[in-house]
C-alpha cells in the first residue's frame, strides 16, 4: 500500500505569507487547500511577526500536515527588505519545527524547474502549471499558487532527500 503524506508549501513574506496544502500518494499529487496569511503593516514589527506565527500556527492546527516546504530566501538589492524577510521566513521555520514537523527548503529556481521545467520561468507559467498539475487548485492571490508549487516540488524530491539524508 501506497504512504499518503501531507504536505504544506510555505511562500514566506511579512505583508503575505502564502500557504497550500496538497497529499501526495505515490506520483499522484491531489489539491486539499491554500490561502494567504497576512501581517498588518501599521504594526511595529514584532507584532508583525507574532501575527505570522499565530496564523501560521493556525494553519497547521486546521491542516495537519505531516511535511512542510518552505521557499529560501532571495537577496535583492534593498537590504533591509531582505532582512524583513528573513524574519518573516524565520516564521515559516520556526512555526512547523515547534509543532514537530520536518522542514525541507528549496531555492525558488528549483522550485520552478520542477513545476514548469525551466528555473527561470515567470509567475504567470508556475501558476498555469499549478492548474494543470492541481486542476481543483483554488487560489485566489500568486502568493497561494507559489506556496501550492513549493510543495508540488517538495512532493517530487522528498524521497531523493530522504535517501541522501540517509547515507
Amino acid at each position: 500500500m501506497t504512504e499518503r503524506v501531507r504536505i504544506l508549501g510555505l511562500d514566506p513574506g511579512l505583508r503575505n505569507t502564502g500557504w497550500g496544502v496538497i497529499t501526495v500518494e505515490g506520483t499522484k499529487l491531489s489539491y486539499v487547500a491554500c490561502g494567504v496569511v497576512t501581517s498588518d503593516g501599521d504594526l511595529e514589527l514584532a507584532l508583525r511577526l507574532k501575527q505570522l506565527h499565530d496564523r501560521l500556527t493556525d494553519v497547521i492546527r486546521a491542516w495537519t500536515p505531516d511535511e512542510v516546504s518552505v521557499e529560501e530566501t532571495f537577496v535583492n538589492k534593498d537590504a533591509q527588505a531582505t532582512l524583513k524577510l528573513g524574519q518573516a521566513r524565520a516564521m515559516s521555520l520556526l512555526v512547523p519545527a515547534l509543532h514537530g514537523l520536518p522542514v525541507a527548503e528549496y531555492g525558488a529556481n528549483q522550485v520552478k524547474k520542477t513545476v514548469v521545467g525551466v528555473g527561470h520561468a515567470d509567475k504567470d507559467q508556475v501558476q498555469a502549471m499549478v492548474r494543470i498539475l492541481l486542476p481543483k487548485a483554488d487560489f485566489k492571490k500568486a502568493d497561494a499558487a507559489d506556496a501550492l508549487a513549493i510543495a508540488i516540488a517538495h512532493a517530487h524530491h522528498r524521497k531523493a532527500r530522504a535517501l541522501a539524508a540517509s547515507y
